[in-house]
């Protein structure tokens, strides 16, 4: 952040006075701009023995398959987040959410957290974010079409967990080395 959006002045990185690490700080008024990460919530819908995926309208990764997730908005639960975000992608209304997978992504500032919940009478279709919405078999999904990392992963974790019948919170940190 190169000016203080409260003040328009030149900001510095230094490490304030009873902190650890540099921070933005305005030249002028002294403000701390503190940056955090971005939570990304969403959710795994599934309905019968088939998982519901969106095949991506937008940029990043455009015309590749995600499940429903997006930044969580001030003001709502990260259950409010996921299904927002399964409605304005698949049109999908969910019921027995339960918290799934957690994922750290420290290189790029998101924590990805994803629910596992069903789709209310198998209904859906493609929202203004996505050029179309489908419910698969797990021999169909386009394992080489996903969009993220943390997308394969959960559809790994949720299959292997199907067959035994237990679906225990999976949590993990995915690092990945910064491109120059």
């Amino acid at each position: 952040m190169k000016y203080c959006s409260h003040c328009g002045a030149e900001n510095r990185l230094l490490i304030p006075q009873g902190d650890n690490r540099e921070r933005s700080v305005c030249s002028q008024c002294g403000i701390i701009h503190y940056q955090n990460p971005n939570i990304v919530c969403g959710v795994l819908p599934v309905y019968e023995d088939k998982v519901l995926l969106c095949k991506r309208a937008i940029e990043p990764r455009h015309g590749f398959w995600t499940l429903p997730a997006g930044f969580m908005e001030n003001g709502e639960t990260l259950e409010q987040g996921a299904a927002r975000e399964c409605w304005e992608e698949a049109c999908a209304t969910l019921e027995n959410m339960t918290l799934y997978s957690i994922f750290n992504l420290p290189s790029i500032n998101q924590v990805y957290i994803l629910f596992k919940a069903d789709v209310v009478d198998g209904a859906h279709a493609a929202g203004d974010e996505s050029l179309e919405s489908r419910l698969y078999l797990e021999e169909e999904i386009p394992w080489k079409e996903l969009a993220f990392p943390t997308i394969t992963k959960t559809l790994e974790h949720f299959f292997k967990d199907r067959k035994t019948g237990t679906f225990p919170l999976h949590m993990e940190d995915l690092i990945y080395k910064k491109k120059n």
